[in-house]
């Protein structure tokens, strides 16, 4: 099985940082793709940041200039550094990732159980 441990999340005033991190561990040939999720009450779960296993990003407009993505592939952990944070990036944020279990096998994905973030004052 292939377990993810977020952590980072807290309250925090507008304009402020937090750095989310999420470890996956497990029986795994490769951890692919990684990403960060989030879900505003009432709307659909929306990528807020992904990176490839060779550190290519991808941001949601929201975002962009504010959040970083990395990865540390010898860990096996995707962080997501949230600078200037606003009222709105307040949500449940969900890092997600792709394995592959065995060489030539499929591609999996798995989900972290979630960590909150508050924005406010």
């Amino acid at each position: 099985q292939v377990q993810l441990v977020e952590s980072g999340g807290g309250l925090v005033q507008p304009g402020g940082s937090l750095r989310l991190s999420c470890a996956a561990s497990g029986s795994i040939f490769s951890f692919n793709a990684m990403g960060w999720y989030r879900q505003a009450p009432g709307k659909q779960r929306e990528l807020v940041a992904s990176i490839t296993s060779g550190g290519s990003t991808n941001y949601a407009d929201s975002v962009k200039g504010r959040f970083t993505i990395s990865r540390d592939n010898a860990k096996n952990t995707v962080y997501l550094q949230m600078n200037s944070l606003k009222a709105e990036d307040t949500d449940v944020y969900y890092c997600k990732t792709n394995v592959v279990k065995r060489p030539g096998g499929f591609e999996f994905y798995y989900w972290g159980q979630g960590t909150q973030v508050t924005v406010s004052s």
